[in-house]
């Protein structure tokens, strides 16, 4: 507790749950922030209740009695997105038979909450930064500046300093958005916390659905729980406790019951998504942008075998000479062997009467081929995605493990028909 601030009163009041000292520091400093207009940046990983700070926030300041809005970013589609924020005029393109006033616009005297904000195409950030700025901004298909007094508090799981050295991010706009900067701390960090969760969930869940006798963890199955890593954080434990209070028999939940959802003790290294039962199979669980990452760094290697192949072939060709006269004779040179990152070749009679050049040509289409094949398998995976989600992008998104911004531009760049 600091500052006389009742955090016992505050978890009560939006339902929050734990004892671990970095929450209660994040919690402290959104109480203490609030009556300021200071802009926030929240981060945290994805599912550590990085929404209920902004909330917290616009109901202990000065705006409470204003409007509060909160938008995903990464949901809406980059060629709308400057529209819904900033709003547009009349006739500023085809679909806009009227004007919209935006959320800039709309919030304007309360808090506006961007999460996902590392998803901002760079124009909206530069249109954002002027916000920040100056409370200026300018609708879409309009020249006149308008103000807004709106409070800005963003969120992100993004590594943003990663983001900036690759030029998604613009660091102006960075510093500007972390005035206060609140970080929210993971699951597997809040030691002792999984627990208090579980049983919060399997109450909710309980009184939600009328189940006369929530689920409960056995001693061993509470260490379990405790030494998960929980890479999808407290949204995860949500949706293990839901499926559990809903579908198991036995109301005493075991080690082993757990199993069965891959849930199980994790070493320190291994930080990845369990799969979650569908009811026919434990396995069902997949993870495609992973793959295609692994897939990817695949690619690589091979390519950069190819390319030593390459050097060290063209080191060993002989220069081009006039050719010996037909009268005289020379001896046979005994076949060559090359040796590549430990792998041996050795030409055979079909290869040895092929070019060098050739031979080069074709493990460089043989990597060419991996590229596209990588391709059409992210295709593959969006196309069965959205016919599993029955083409509803917001389902398909989280079944890829993406943003609907990024699912929307992917369909347009495979040109998806939906």
């Amino acid at each position: 507790m600091r500052n006389d601030i009742d955090l016992r009163q505050l978890k009560l009041r939006y339902g929050i749950v734990g004892r671990d000292e970095a929450l209660d520091e994040a919690l402290s400093t959104a109480v203490q922030v609030a009556r300021t207009d200071l802009s926030v940046l929240i981060q945290g990983e994805s599912g550590v209740g990085k929404e209920v700070i902004p909330r917290i926030i616009h109901d202990n300041s000065l705006r409470k009695n204003k409007r509060y809005i909160a938008i995903n970013c990464g949901s809406i589609p980059e060629g709308t997105i400057d529209s819904e924020l900033f709003g547009h005029e009349k006739g500023a393109f085809t679909s806009a038979i009227g004007e919209h006033e935006g959320y800039f616009g709309a919030a304007d005297g309360g808090t506006l909450f961007l999460d996902e904000v590392g998803e901002l195409p760079l124009s909206t950030q530069a249109r954002l930064l002027r916000v920040l700025e100056t409370g200026e901004y300018i609708r879409v298909g309009s020249n006149e500046p308008r103000h807004t007094n709106a409070r800005i508090v963003a969120a992100t799981n993004v590594d943003i300093p990663s983001a900036i050295r690759e030029g998604r991010f613009r660091e102006d706009l960075y510093y500007r958005l972390c005035t206060i900067n609140i970080k929210l701390p993971p699951l597997r960090d809040r030691h002792g916390d999984a627990v208090l969760l579980f049983k919060k969930f399997a109450l909710d869940t309980a009184a939600k659905y009328n189940i006369p006798e929530p689920i409960r963890l056995t001693t061993k199955a509470e260490e379990v729980v405790n030494h998960y890593k929980w890479p999808g954080n407290i949204r995860q434990l949500l949706n293990v406790t839901e499926q559990l209070n809903i579908l198991s028999q036995e109301r005493s939940i075991t080690p082993e019951v757990l199993a069965k959802l891959g849930i199980v003790p994790n070493s320190d290294e291994d930080t990845s998504i369990a799969p979650i039962a569908t009811g026919k199979s434990n396995t069902g669980g997949h993870d495609y942008e992973n793959e295609i990452k692994w897939l990817a760094r695949a690619v690589m290697e091979l390519r950069n075998e190819v390319n030593e192949l390459k050097a060290i072939v063209q080191a060993d060709v002989p220069q081009k000479t006039t050719p010996l006269p037909p009268a005289i004779k020379t001896s046979p040179t005994p076949p060559a062997t090359f040796t590549v990152t430990s792998r041996t070749v050795q030409p055979t009679e079909e290869n040895q009467a092929r070019p060098v050049e050739e031979e080069i040509q074709t493990a460089e289409e043989i990597v060419e081929d991996e590229n596209l094949n990588l391709f059409e398998m992210e295709k593959r995976n969006i196309i069965k995605a959205l016919q599993r989600s029955h083409y509803r992008r917001k389902a398909a998104a989280e079944d890829l493990g993406i943003s609907e911004r990024t699912l929307y531009r992917k369909i347009k760049d495979y040109g998806i028909e939906e």
